[in-house]
Order: structure tokens, then C-alpha cells, then sequence
């Protein structure tokens, strides 16, 4: 398989048109392979609600592929921890960069893209049970909802500013 700059363009596109804002194309071929992967290309007006992957506990690693993210870590309660911002080679010059993060699966998170286009590269260990893929945080707003929208812009600033 090869993935080029064709391939993440049509990912990008479909993730825009999506009513999600997002888009993946997994590259393993099934749930039962021993390394999940998968291309996740996430627009900036795409909100994952914060979860955390301990009912399946595996490791999580984002690339950044191409654009600018931001991991969000959250305590129990929903307050922001910490903040990490990571992309790929053409933001490493203007900030301190990190290429991608590694993340326990306990630990609360989200991630949000910084700039249009943007596509991770998600490796996890398998196999993937989606029954067991990921406990939602019920102090977060909901996907889909207005206060969702709300809360994207929220840490989008926080995020920007680097305001906890």
C-alpha cells in the first residue's frame, strides 16, 4: 500500500463533508490483526468528545501526519491537566514540536485539530473490541449538541492561548 498526497487529500475532502468532521480509513484488515492502524483526518471544526480506552487498556499513539492537533488531558472531573501540541514537519520550526504522543489508556483525552487538513496516524495494539473501545466522559457535552460546539471553541482557545 502507499499513501501520498492524493490519498490524504480524499481523506481530508470526505472528513469536510462529513456530518462528524472527521474521517478514518483503517489499514489493518481486520479487528483481530495484532496492530491496529489507521488514518483519522480531522477538521477543525470536528469535536471528539473526551474519552478514555480503559475498558480495552492498550497504549495509544497519534502521528501527526500532516497539520497541527492538540491533545487535551483531563482529570476525573473534566479539568484540564495538560495540553500538548503536535504536527507534522511544517509546524516544527515555529514552535518546540513534538511529531506525535503516546497515551496510557486511562487517561482522559480529546484531541483537536489546529489547521484544515489535518490527518493523524493512530496505532494501537489489537485486537479492537468496539464494544469496549472507549468509555465516554459523561461531564463532557455530547456530540452533535449546541453546547458541544460551545465547548470545542472553549478549548480551541485554551489550547491557542495555552490558559488552564
Amino acid at each position: 500500500m502507499q499513501f501520498g498526497t492524493r490519498y490524504l487529500d480524499r481523506l481530508s475532502l470526505e472528513a469536510d463533508k462529513s456530518s462528524r468532521k472527521r474521517q478514518h480509513r483503517n489499514i489493518h484488515s481486520s479487528y483481530q490483526d495484532p496492530c491496529q492502524r489507521l488514518f483519522n483526518a480531522i477538521a477543525v471544526d470536528s469535536y471528539i468528545l473526551p474519552h478514555r480506552h480503559a475498558l480495552d487498556p492498550k497504549t495509544e499513539t497519534l502521528i501527526a501526519v500532516r497539520g497541527l492537533f492538540a491533545l487535551i488531558l483531563f482529570d476525573e472531573t473534566g479539568v484540564i491537566v495538560d495540553t500538548i501540541k503536535f504536527g507534522s514537519e511544517k509546524y516544527a520550526s515555529t514552535e518546540d514540536l513534538a511529531s506525535g504522543v503516546e497515551l496510557p489508556s486511562g487517561s482522559w483525552h480529546t484531541v483537536v485539530a489546529l489547521v484544515p487538513g489535518s490527518v493523524l496516524f493512530e496505532v494501537k495494539a489489537g485486537p479492537f473490541n468496539p464494544d469496549q473501545a472507549k468509555e465516554v466522559a459523561l461531564w463532557a457535552p455530547q456530540e452533535g449538541s449546541e453546547e458541544a460546539a460551545l465547548y470545542l471553541k472553549n478549548l480551541q482557545v485554551i489550547v491557542q492561548e495555552d490558559k488552564r
